[in-house]
């Protein structure tokens, strides 16, 4: 099989699972937010900990951390992240995940505003227009529809910001997440302390396959980032851009179809806006790659010529 097939099959597999993540936290329903963050946060550092012990990479993890200058910003990271987390946790678990959704739909055009403001980058027509399109989208539900899409916006922003730092900070995805997790370790098991102090802890009066979900949250959390990254050195970021509206879609059918949610016309004209803009995103960013690629084709073939 070639890399490039691996790294779409890849690409593939981890947007599936972190579409499917919604069915999985229903499953740890009875389990407050806080309690299933926590578990996510800990069993996380398990995972990422014993991943880098088989991969022999503990030792980059451990050399890092001597400099301030990566470790500071990891901080951020951190927080960033686990308000992403226990945001998408609550809204699936009080019947949010169409609104979810949507902020992992708005989340590329986020990207490319933060880039434009604090990396200098410079926006085309077309990225323009994309970004226009979700902010209207945004404006109607907000004003025509009637509800604000705070939840979309939170776990929009927050993981584009997440996603900026951690492009800034040279460090891979998985030694990344094992220092994320590990800062937030000691006040995830200070809270699942005092839950099971306060006979609050789901843990502790579950069965032994609502233990094995709930310990599992770290390989559901680990699993589709490796994948991510594997596919990210195989497959052009074009190809990548593509499949990743996977994990949204699917997490929205589930809401709607699985777990009937309403989702009047009001609201799909919003996200109607969102996708149109996705689709002039996605549609220019292809057409750029083309021409590209042959205005390099024509330059190396004129240089053939000359010699």
């Amino acid at each position: 099989m070639q890399e490039n097939t691996k790294g779409l099959l890849a690409a593939v597999a981890a947007f599936t699972i972190w579409g499917f993540l919604p069915l999985y936290l229903k499953a740890l329903g009875s389990a407050t937010p806080i309690e299933i963050l926590s578990h996510r946060i800990l069993w996380s550092v398990v995972a990422t900990l014993l991943l880098l012990l088989i991969s022999k990479k503990a030792g980059k993890l451990l050399h890092s951390l001597r400099d301030k200058k990566v470790v500071l910003p990891f901080v951020l990271t951190s927080v960033l992240i686990s308000i992403n987390w226990i945001t998408y946790i609550w809204a699936v678990n009080c019947d949010f995940i169409i609104e979810s959704s949507l902020g992992y739909y708005i989340n590329p055009l986020v990207n490319v505003l933060l880039g434009m403001i604090f990396l200098k980058e410079r926006l085309r027509i077309g990225q323009w227009i994309a970004v226009l399109f979700a902010l209207s989208g945004v404006c109607y539900l907000t004003f025509f529809y009637g509800e604000f899409p705070w939840i979309a916006l939170i776990l929009a922003f927050s993981f584009g910001f997440y996603g900026l730092l951690r492009k800034i900070i040279p460090m891979p995805s998985l030694e990344g997440l094992c220092l994320e997790t590990s800062m937030l370790a000691i006040p995830a098991l200070i809270i699942l302390l005092y839950l099971s102090l306060h006979g609050q802890s789901d843990f502790v009066h579950q069965d032994t396959s609502g233990r094995l979900l709930l310990a599992g949250t770290g390989i559901i959390t680990s699993l589709p980032l490796l994948l991510f990254g594997y596919a990210a050195h195989r497959i052009p970021l074009s190809t990548l851009g593509i499949v990743q509206y996977l994990a949204p879609t699917l997490q929205l059918c589930i809401g709607v179809f699985v777990f009937n949610e309403a989702f009047p016309r009001q609201q799909m004209a919003g996200f109607a806006l969102v996708w149109l803009g996705l689709f002039v995103y996605a549609t220019e960013g292809i057409i750029l790659r083309v021409r590209r690629k042959k205005a390099c084709t024509i330059s190396k073939d004129q240089q053939v010529l000359q010699e």
